[in-house]
């Protein structure tokens, strides 16, 4: 296993999120948009059933892959994250805590994906690099990359959320994260208000850096890291993917690799 790295700004954000992560996310369609990777996976060439998932959060982006047949096994960069997905699949998946920068080989695997934007949580372009170089050394022959990146347009207008129940108040202030130029960094702050009794609240701050990945430098940092791309999505809201990407409309892109020398 590779080591754990509890400095990391982003385990330290999601050691505070983990509580709450699936309210957050709540609303997300994370089945129709599985199914949408799923299917466009398996037009490229998708045969097996062996799936990666790096930065699995609390288990949303693999828990339906498992009930479609696929034999699962996840890393997240945060303990707390990796212990609710434990906590609903049991198991029933292999579960690893690992930082996709330092991505030990895991196995063979015919599809490997990394979802919701947790490649934005890397910093710069030697962070994806690394990121890359460790999704391909995971591949089986014959296997399937498949991430997502938000686009310039999704930091351009970013809301403020604010959930709240008898519990907890969470405050997700957005508006700090606009981005006005590529490649820049953005800054999302979560605040969490949890409910102690007599009239106790205790405020936990989550801080999160993101990044904005220029879909022309993760094009030329996936062919150094020996990685083939097969598509660049567009992805618009209702998991609705688009053949051709417009970084002026799609607040996703998603890209679709595969090893260099395999063929689909």
């Amino acid at each position: 296993m590779t080591p754990i790295t509890p400095d990391s700004e982003a385990a330290r954000a999601y050691a505070v999120l983990a509580p709450v992560y699936d309210v957050l996310t709540a609303d997300y369609a994370h089945g129709p948009w599985l199914s949408a990777l799923e299917r466009v996976a398996v037009r490229h060439g998708l045969a097996g059933r062996r799936l990666l998932d790096v930065g699995c959060g609390t288990g949303k982006s693999f828990l339906p892959m498992l009930e479609r047949g696929f034999e699962v096994t996840a890393c997240d960069i945060s303990p707390e994250m990796i212990a609710e997905a434990r906590r609903k699949a049991g198991r029933r998946a292999e579960l690893h805590v690992a930082d996709m920068r330092q991505l030990p080989v895991l196995g063979e695997f015919d599809l490997i994906w990394c979802l919701d934007d947790a490649m934005n949580h890397l910093l710069g372009p030697d962070e994806v690099a690394q990121a890359l170089e460790g999704f391909a050394a995971n591949l089986a022959p014959g296997g399937l990359l498949v991430f997502d990146v938000n686009t310039l347009v999704a930091y351009r207008s970013v809301p403020d959320v604010v959930y709240a129940d008898d519990e907890r108040v969470v405050c997700w202030r957005g508006a700090l994260a606009e981005l006005a130029e590529p490649g820049e960094q953005a800054e999302v702050v979560i605040d969490l208000f949890t409910h102690e009794g007599d009239g106790v609240w205790r405020r936990s701050l989550s801080r999160q850096r993101h990044r904005h990945h220029p879909v022309e430098e993760i094009l030329r940092l996936a062919e150094g890291a020996g990685l083939a791309v097969a598509a660049v999505l567009g992805q618009r809201p209702g998991a609705v993917l688009d053949e051709r990407l417009d970084e002026q409309v799609h607040g996703k892109a998603v890209f679709v690799m595969r090893r260099e020398g395999s063929s689909e």
